[in-house]
């Protein structure tokens, strides 16, 4: 009989690629050519990702979830290992053993893992659980850390209850299939529960019509206020042709705002620095994808149907 013991190992890097905008490059009225802030990608991430075997609701560029034949052969290694362990001390050393003893030892692996199969996924439960216990341990503290540039920028609209219990953060990309889905059901969250805080943090890293439509709604923030800002982040996440310049300029007319000084706007240096700040703040954050929730200082990586959330707000709430 044989004691089998599985070796922690590690999930190979998950590599995240995002673009990088760069200030003052945006070219308007002359259609859009390749703008200069679309720079070739680097990484913002290479740590945080979802647990092995699953993936978040979210959008990401480029996002590589976890190889799992590699994780597989890896267990088998630490399988291997432990097998030779565990004969060693008993009868013979590995390298001592003959071409026949050693294929022998390789068919009695193969013999049990194929008669029970089941060991090897229950190894990859306990890393899936280890290394999610882990990641929950280490985004607790990155928000924790960053709590001030989360709750507290000075730039970020906040709406809600704006003496509400409860803070959330939402980093959103309007082009984001998931931020749109989420949309709806933030709002009911925020009119059902009437005691959170919400703060929205534009992410643009869906290429060129996001990081247009981010610096378009920060410009009607600038120019109109936040009520104007909300309605027309509002009608961002719902709208469904290209978010190019005309289009935006017609959003601005049917809002009846100053579709000039908003276009006008856009490219300059205090959206600039929001939106620099806030991509820095989710390279600390490891964000890697939109939506990305911070409920006080848990982290929420991916969408989250609005009974799940709930219940997040619920635990945080009760202290959790």
């Amino acid at each position: 009989s044989f004691v089998i013991l599985v070796l922690p190992i590690r999930a190979p890097d998950r590599t995240v690629w995002h673009r990088l905008p760069r200030p003052n490059a945006m070219r308007f009225r002359a259609g859009w050519m390749t703008p200069r802030y679309m720079q070739p990608v680097r990484p913002i991430s290479s740590r945080a990702g979802p647990p092995l075997g699953s993936a978040p609701k979210m959008c990401s560029v480029l996002h590589k979830p976890a190889d799992r034949r590699l994780v597989l052969k890896n267990i088998l290694i630490a399988l291997a290992l432990t097998f030779s362990l565990g004969t060693a001390a008993s009868a013979f050393d590995m390298g001592d053993m003959s071409d026949s003893e050693r294929q022998t030892f390789r068919d009695e692996i193969r013999t049990y893992l194929l008669e029970n199969p089941e060991v090897l996924m229950e190894a990859i439960g306990v890393l899936e659980a280890r290394e999610q216990d882990e990641q929950v341990a280490n985004d607790v503290a990155l928000a924790q850390t960053n709590a001030e540039a989360l709750f507290e920028d000075g730039h970020s609209l906040v709406w809600g209850n704006p003496e509400g219990d409860i803070t959330m953060v939402e980093f959103m990309d309007y082009r984001c299939s998931f931020c749109r889905r989420a949309h709806p059901e933030i709002a009911e969250l925020i009119e059902t529960d009437g005691n959170i805080r919400i703060i929205t943090k534009e992410f643009p890293i869906l290429g060129e019509q996001s990081v247009l439509a981010s610096r378009f709604a920060l410009a009607t923030k600038m120019i109109a206020g936040d009520e104007a800002y909300k309605m027309i982040s509002d009608a961002l996440m719902t709208m469904r042709s290209d978010m190019t310049e005309d289009s935006l300029s017609r959003l601005a007319d049917e809002f009846d705002l100053d579709t000039g000084a908003i276009m006008g706007a856009m490219s300059s240096d205090d959206i600039t620095t929001v939106l620099s700040e806030n991509r820095l703040l989710g390279q600390r954050l490891l964000i890697t994808g939109t939506p990305t929730f911070v409920v006080e200082d848990q982290m929420l990586r991916g969408y989250l149907p609005l009974a799940q959330m709930q219940e997040v707000v619920a635990r945080v709430r009760d202290g959790g």
